[in-house]
Formats: structure tokens, sequence, C-alpha cells
């Protein structure tokens, strides 16, 4: 009989039994359950207005949901997996029902409100969320590409150059700059200077690969490319099971230099950056409805790869 616990902080050996059953479920779906925001808070435990639902069958843990209460305005999210061994037994279903009253408890006068997160866009997540009166409300695409194929040299706008990213000097004014770059997006423009500080602490974090590009005049920063490689690790220290590939992490352009080309160049730029760096492969995270953002990296070679799905809570 399986039971669930609610836990407000993880013991490292939970955050390794967490770990190990997402990599469990990320084999089996082809997909990792989690998100990256997810991961970087879970591994010292979690933050402390999460909630983490741990469900065992005896000492073995065997599902386990992530309820993120941080958001006053949009409400609780909910990330979610059950072991591939333990499947078809209602557990996801029992999990998503304590998420729901999790995120109740957590809202005070305004409950109900509640999104989750299916990675990979599965049927049986889609069945699970809609029989529990969910809908869907934000599609999250992953689009790749080859880096084999020629990628043209950047052309920068007259008086702006590049150069990369200096952990300590450009902290805050890059802040600023995500800030204004992402002012409509309901998760980028929210970054903070201790979210930046928790990803230059990552071990795949490498200042060579972010790119900013400064206005000549005045060095103030006009838009950014930050690149990141997935798996270059090999043997003990590999936390990817495949071969490496390059990633456009977070691409911004200041509201000031919109129009101008900027976008393009830095996109080819960082392409080139992970080219450079033997990779074969390059991928990316755009949001469906950013028509915008999707054009222009069908432009480049792009092609939509794997589909992660926001299911929002009917209210």
């Amino acid at each position: 009989m399986e039971r669930v616990q609610r836990s407000d902080r993880l013991t490292a050996g939970e955050v390794a039994e967490v770990l190990d059953l997402m990599r469990a479920a990320g084999d089996a779906d082809g997909v990792y359950p989690l998100s990256e925001h997810v991961v970087l808070h879970l591994r010292p435990g979690g933050d402390p207005r999460a909630v983490h639902l741990l469900s065992r069958h005896g000492d073995t843990l065997v599902g386990y949901a992530h309820v993120d209460t941080t958001d006053p305005v949009e409400g609780a999210a909910a990330e979610l997996a059950v072991h591939p061994a333990y499947r078809r037994r209602g557990l996801g279903r029992t999990l998503v029902t304590e998420t729901m009253a999790v995120a109740d408890e957590r809202a005070g006068d305004s409950p109900g409100r509640l999104r989750l997160w299916a990675h990979g866009d599965h049927p049986s997540a889609s069945a699970l969320s809609m029989s529990l009166d969910f809908e869907r409300s934000r599609v999250l695409w992953q689009m790749r590409r080859s880096l084999a194929v020629p990628v043209p040299e950047p052309r920068l706008p007259d008086g702006v150059s590049l150069r990369p990213f200096r952990p300590g000097t450009d902290d805050a004014a890059w802040v600023a700059l995500n800030a204004a770059a992402f002012a409509d997006h309901p998760e980028q423009g929210k970054w903070t200077i201790d979210d930046l500080h928790l990803r230059m602490k990552e071990p795949w974090f490498d200042p060579a690969g972010f790119l900013l590009a400064q206005r000549d005049t005045d060095g103030e920063l006009l838009g950014f490319h930050w690149t990141k490689v997935h798996g270059a690790a090999r043997g003990a220290a590999a936390t990817h099971p495949h071969d490496p590939i390059g990633e456009v992490y977070v691409l911004g352009v200041s509201p000031a230099a919109h129009g101008g080309g900027l976008g393009t160049a830095l996109t080819l730029a960082g392409l080139r950056h992970l080219r450079d760096q033997g990779l074969d492969q390059a991928m990316l995270y755009v949001d469906e409805a950013n028509s915008t953002a999707v054009a222009l990296y069908r432009k480049h070679g792009f092609v939509r790869w794997t589909t992660d799905v926001c299911f929002r809570r009917r209210v």
C-alpha cells in the first residue's frame, strides 16, 4: 500500500531518492519529468515555500510531486512523476489530488488555482489532467537544429559589439536587461540576482558562452545570448546519458534595440560559439504562442522536437 508524505524540506538522502526516481521516469518516457528551475532548487533540499509530496511503497520512493507556492499572481505550480514500475495504480491521480489540496491550503482567500506541467505532452498526462478538470493553457516547444550545416557570420548593428559576460561585474546590469527584455514573460522576466547566481554555480556555467551585446559609446547592454552545453562531462562526472548538445539557453534584446537585427546577430553568434565547441546539435525552448521567436528560430534551421504542456485548473 502506497502512502503520501508531505515535507517542506528534503534531506540529502531524500534528494538522492527523488533524482534517482526522475532518472528512471525520464529513461522510460524519453523526457526528464522536472524542469531545470525545479532541479536547481531541489538539490539543496528545496525552497522554503515549496512543498514536497513523496509516495512510498514500503521503503521505496515510487512517486514524487513538487509544489511551488511562490507565485501569488499565477498561483501554485506542480510537477510530478511516478516510477515506471508502479504506474497504472492510481498513484498519479493521488499525487495530483494532494497537490490540489496543498495549493488550496496555501492560497488563502483564492483557492482553486493550480498549474500542472507535463513534460513531453504524453497522452496519459493529458487524460489525467483533464479528468480532474484542468485545461491546456500554455505550450512550450523544444526545438533543435544541426550544427553541421553552415551558420552565417553575424552582422551586428553599427556601433554595437559583442563580448563575454564578466562574473561579478555584469551581474546587476544583466538582471535589469533580462527583466526589460522579458517584461511580459511569466517566468523569465522575474529572475533576480539570486536566480542568476544559482546558475553561475552550476558546473555547466561558462562565461565565454554568455555573450553580451553592448553599445560602444557608453557600454550599455543591449542584448545577450546565453548558451549552455548539456552532457559535456564524461565518466563519473557525466550527468546526461547522451552526447553533448548545445542550447540557446536565454536570448534577449532590450526593447530599445528592437528592429535593428540584433536578435538575428546574437542567434548566429551563439550558434557559431556552440559549433566551435565541437558540438553537432543545438536546442532551445520557446513558447508555441511566441510566433515572432518561432519564426526567427525556424529561419535559422530549428524544427520542433518535443512539447511541454501547462495545464491550468478550472476555477
